[in-house]
């Protein structure tokens, strides 16, 4: 297949795919927002995605992909479980959902061709989810940092909350770096990017996206030491600030990821450990221990599961975390497999990202910022597309050289 330009309605797509995920529970936001709205909009802007990518490509032209063919798979358990109902119809709701969310990815592969160009996309998308969250602390600080959430920055503009936000904060940070590392920015651009980025983040007090963004650009940079004097020199001063900022501000650290919990509670993840407890002490037939209770809230006993296994084997059984297993297995594999390079450097990043974060967030087995996450990941491990076959040169027929004298009559 021929490598095509990406259409710039590409990048509107892919905005439509982050607003539908960015869910429709969380803080309560200055101006009330009823959750039926927020639905409507979420779902309206999948199915505007998918009209939208289906008139880019009407000739259904796909790039192969394991990533994408492993999600598709994992409908199946999803439709299984969920058909007897058992978890509402509002499990059937999630499987449409989920069935539109893949389309739309497997239409938009046809420009997965190992660019950055999903990157780049994918940065702005959450760079102007950040500014609407900036925008919410300044227009109400009381708002932005409720007491509910114990101080920590939540949506006031559009209902999100800390995790959500460290998230997206921790993604797009550690893709500028590598972006700057590999000289595709500017500094100054990086910068602000970057640096009200970080401040998102500190105001979450999200240990988990913090962790995900230091061990992720880690591992991510150590890819490039060998081949980059840049990232070498970057992971010098890293390490060596790193060190300095451990023992110089060793208790400041420790009070910002305690967040004012007892050490019992810290060790016990702030209770999500008596929800794991639980959930696996649940009795289950063989049929919801295979194919799950069907895709719902991705909660237990009205608690959240807050662990991307747990939740799919709820909902999906041991078969969705097979294949969800799978997905990240082979993603990890192909990336290891890839010679140094950027893009291999960020699929690393957010492949590390996403399998760290998965232990305390759930998400990978439903149409998330996860998935949206690994698709990126997918679309910088493709191969370039083969340029397409040059027609054979047709040898010239030799004229005899009186044939070509000019007669004169």
């Amino acid at each position: 297949m021929a490598a095509d330009h990406t259409p710039k309605i590409v990048g509107t797509v892919w905005g439509l795919l982050v607003l539908n995920t960015l869910g429709s529970a969380g803080a309560k936001t200055i101006v009330p927002l009823p959750r039926s709205l927020i639905q409507m909009v979420t779902m309206g802007a999948l199915v505007a995605a998918f009209a939208l990518a289906l008139a880019l490509n009407l000739r259904l032209r796909i790039r192969p992909s394991a990533f994408l063919l492993l999600l598709t798979l994992l409908l199946v358990p999803s439709v299984i479980s969920s058909a007897d109902l058992e978890s509402g119809f509002g499990a059937l709701f999630r499987c449409a959902r989920l069935a539109l969310f893949v389309g739309t990815l497997w239409l938009l592969s046809r420009w997965w061709d190992g660019g950055l160009t999903f990157v780049r996309h994918h940065i702005r998308m959450y760079f102007a989810v950040l500014g609407s969250v900036a925008a919410g602390l300044v227009i109400s600080p009381g708002a932005a940092l409720p007491d509910l959430y114990g101080g920590r920055l939540v949506g006031a503009l559009w209902p999100l909350t800390p995790p959500q936000i460290g998230q997206y904060a921790a993604v797009i940070i550690g893709l500028t770096v590598l972006l700057v590392l590999g000289r595709r920015t500017d500094r100054g651009s990086a910068a602000v990017v970057i640096v009200p980025s970080l401040v998102l983040l500190a105001l979450t007090h999200t240990r988990t996206a913090t962790l995900g963004l230091l061990i992720g650009l880690a591992l991510a940079i150590g890819s490039l030491v060998l081949t980059s004097a840049a990232a070498r020199r970057f992971f010098a001063w890293s390490v060596l600030c790193a060190t300095v900022a451990a023992v110089a501000f060793s208790s400041a650290l420790r009070a910002w990821f305690l967040r004012g919990q007892s050490q019992e509670n810290f060790s016990n993840l702030t209770g999500r450990a008596k929800v794991w407890d639980a959930l696996l002490a649940a009795p289950r037939t063989t049929s919801e221990h295979l194919f799950g209770a069907g895709l719902g809230d991705k909660s237990f006993g009205g608690l959240p599961i807050d662990n991307s296994w747990l939740a799919v084997y709820q909902e999906q059984g041991m078969t969705g975390v097979a294949l969800v297993a799978a997905v990240v297995v082979v993603l990890g594999g192909v990336a290891l497999l890839r010679p140094p390079s950027l893009s291999r450097a960020c699929a690393i990043f957010l492949i590390s990202y996403c399998a760290i974060a998965s232990y305390t967030e759930a998400g990978l087995g439903d149409a998330s910022p996860y998935l949206l996450h690994l698709a990126v990941a997918a679309s910088l491990l493709a191969a370039p597309a083969a340029p397409p076959p040059s027609a054979p040169e047709v040898p010239r027929r030799r004229v005899p050289l009186r044939s070509r004298r000019t007669e004169v009559t």
